[in-house]
């Protein structure tokens, strides 16, 4: 018999349904019979017939028709949030969607990614997110866990006083407390340490935190069990998602709140959200999809909270991200110094040999291999070399040494970003081999705090440089263009705004780019006296490479507008091969229209690294195996139509 869960106002109340062929208006009237059923006074509600109200589904709040059939228009188990007019959106109601969800269609992939503690990247922490793989346990992190668990029970039966089993938390370390209320203790934790704030993390982001917190519990240090490890795998392949709002963490003792949140909707308590039910009642949720909650055994709620995996999540996301969009700003600074009429002659191998960063001289060999080719010669640069320029403004010249060393960094965060994706941050940890437990301190989010202000304060100076290359493209007096490269100006603004919208994200990025890290409030009664404030590192990264995104995708856009100008001279091979794709998704700026839908459409392309393409490309070129000889790159690039799959 098809079921059906209907949130009025502050009741999740299940409808049985024995004729799919009944009409939503049976159904709604059936949750207000149930509704009234359950208050003392009615609800407030005299006549159930005189109540007029709308119907939506939860996934997607599509609204429903009163006189459809429930077989046409819902599925079995689907969740519904019935709305009774003059009354405000129900106070516990949060729309299904947080933001913008891309999660793929999990439910039939049976792609596996194979967790044992120890080798998950930030890639495949990223991809996770996105619903590109289910997650499973290897057979020997499946020995750890249950090895480290059996001590954990050991101690508990030999009564042993052990802080964080048989003791409280924090100031109350020295509380023992009873073999019978061990399970209340755990319980509890999650409870009160459930207090954060703001809006909920996305989908992607919430997959992220618990495929990590997964990954770290399979190192066999935590003394959690593998049936509540198992639990947790089987939401993560279901995609029930806990409510886990972004506030709240200082990032030591590890993200106590986000990550409470996390496990409470695992034991089945506050609010999931899942593709198939939008947001709900947790215990509903899992009940949908035929999962029990988790039953926590002693030390399990301090196992599921205690670490950085919120500051490390987001931080993997924003180092990946970072890591794509300085690629693309690479040829979307050649692209604008072909555009300018610049030379080449800055990127000389030579010249970066003398100071041989590697970042620098990755960038320096891109540029050549964009700009320069004796086969596929430019149009535009042909146009202009024997002009009496001899070299250019900083923000073309200077590009490998200013790229490079965001490439650098890059590099240098994604290193310990790693690391910590695979590192053991509980306390106590348990020492199956040695018979032991330790208290220590690497729940400290420290590291990946520093690593990321490092990373905001680096990737930011890719959208500095870039506002000042998009005034050089609006500025005729430096770009021999036409004003804010449109014609008719004064009657058309061009990219006038477009400009100033660049200029005032860098401008907040400035503030963003402030550390986090170097603030510290003491917490717990001074038991937690040094904290890293990781969480809201990892957070304003995040913004931050958002924000360079945006100013880089103004810029292509402006410099694919200069272009227009230049015909029919036409630049580099690949090159040209950028700007068809831009302008297979935003026509050229013939007079004025609503810019804002072509920015984020660009902004898009960025994110979804179309201008490098994919990165697992079979014929990838990366700095380990790109050839020094730029015409390869140009016959390359011409035999192959695919060439937007390639790294530059």
């Amino acid at each position: 018999m098809p079921r059906f869960t209907v949130h009025v106002r502050d009741e999740w109340l299940t409808v049985p349904c024995k004729d799919a062929t009944c009409s939503i208006k049976w159904l709604a009237f059936e949750a207000l019979k149930r509704y009234i059923k359950n208050k003392p006074d009615n609800g407030g509600i005299q006549h159930i017939k005189d109540v007029h109200f709308v119907v939506r589904r939860c996934q997607g709040l599509g609204l429903l028709d009163n006189d459809d059939t429930i077989e046409d228009v819902l599925e079995d188990n689907d969740f519904v949030e019935l709305a009774i007019e003059g009354d405000t959106m129900s106070q516990d109601f949060i729309p299904s969607q947080p933001g913008t969800s891309h999660l793929y269609l999990y439910i039939d992939n049976h792609h596996y990614i194979s967790l044992d503690g120890n080798s998950l990247t930030s890639t495949d922490l990223v991809n996770l997110g996105k619903g590109l793989y289910m997650i499973k346990l290897t057979p020997e992190a499946e020995q750890k866990v249950v090895q480290s668990r059996e001590l954990l029970d050991t101690i508990v039966k030999e009564n042993k006083v052990v802080y964080g089993i048989t003791t409280g938390f924090g100031k109350f370390a020295r509380t023992v407390i009873p073999v019978s209320k061990l399970k209340e203790l755990q319980e509890n934790l999650l409870r009160s340490h459930s207090s954060g704030l703001g809006s909920p993390l996305s989908p992607e982001r919430t997959r992220m935190l618990l495929a990590l917190r997964i990954n770290v519990l399979a190192k066999g240090y935590s003394g959690v069990s593998l049936e509540t490890l198992h639990r947790m795998i089987q939401a993560f392949n279901a995609s029930c998602l806990s409510y886990v709002p972004e506030k709240g963490t200082v990032g030591a003792s590890g993200d106590l709140a986000p990550l409470s949140h996390l496990a409470l909707g695992l034991m089945g308590e506050g609010k999931m959200w899942s593709p198939k039910s939008g947001w709900a009642d947790a215990k509903y949720v899992l009940e949908a999809h035929g999962l029990k909650p988790i039953s926590l055994k002693p030390k399990e709620g301090l196992a599921l909270i205690n670490g950085t995996q919120m500051i490390t999540s987001l931080g993997a996301e924003a180092v990946e991200r970072a890591e794509a969009i300085a690629r693309q700003a690479d040829i979307i600074a050649a692209l604008t110094l072909e555009v300018l009429k610049g030379t080449t002659k800055a990127f000389d191998s030579d010249i970066h040999e003398l100071r041989p960063h590697p970042g620098q001289k990755e960038v320096a060999l891109r540029f050549r291999s964009l700009l320069d080719s004796d086969h596929h010669p430019s149009e535009i640069a042909e146009s202009h070399r024997f002009c009496d320029r001899v070299q250019d403004a900083y923000t073309m010249r200077c590009c490998p040494q200013v790229h490079g060393i965001v490439n650098d960094t890059i590099e240098f965060v994604k290193k310990i970003i790693n690391t910590e994706i695979n590192s053991a941050t509980d306390n106590p940890m348990v020492f199956a081999e040695r018979g032991e437990t330790i208290s220590g301190g690497n729940f400290h989010g420290e590291y990946p705090a520093k690593a990321l202000d490092y990373l905001a304060i680096g990737v930011h100076e890719l959208a500095s440089i870039s506002e000042r290359r998009i005034e050089r493209l609006c500025n005729p007096s430096l770009s021999e263009l036409p004003a804010f490269l449109v014609n008719e100006g004064g009657l058309n603004s061009g990219f006038m705004i477009a400009h100033c919208t660049a200029a005032a994200l860098v401008s907040e990025n400035k503030v963003l780019c402030h550390p986090s890290s170097i603030d510290s409030l003491s917490t717990s009664a001074a038991t937690e006296d040094h904290v890293s404030m990781g969480g809201w590192a990892a957070r304003k990264a995040l913004r931050v490479v958002e924000h360079v995104e945006q100013v880089l995708a103004i810029e292509l856009l402006a410099a694919c507008q200069g272009i227009e100008f230049l015909r029919p001279l036409r630049t580099t091979t690949p090159l040209e091969k950028v700007y068809d794709l831009v302008r297979a998704t935003v026509k050229p700026w013939i007079k004025d229209r609503f810019m804002a839908p072509d920015i984020e459409a660009v902004h898009r392309l960025l994110v979804d690294q179309k201008v490098t393409g994919e990165k697992n490309s079979e014929t990838i070129l990366t700095k380990t195996n790109i050839p020094e000889h730029p015409s390869y790159f140009l016959s390359h690039f011409v035999c192959n139509t695919n060439f937007l799959k390639h790294d530059f």
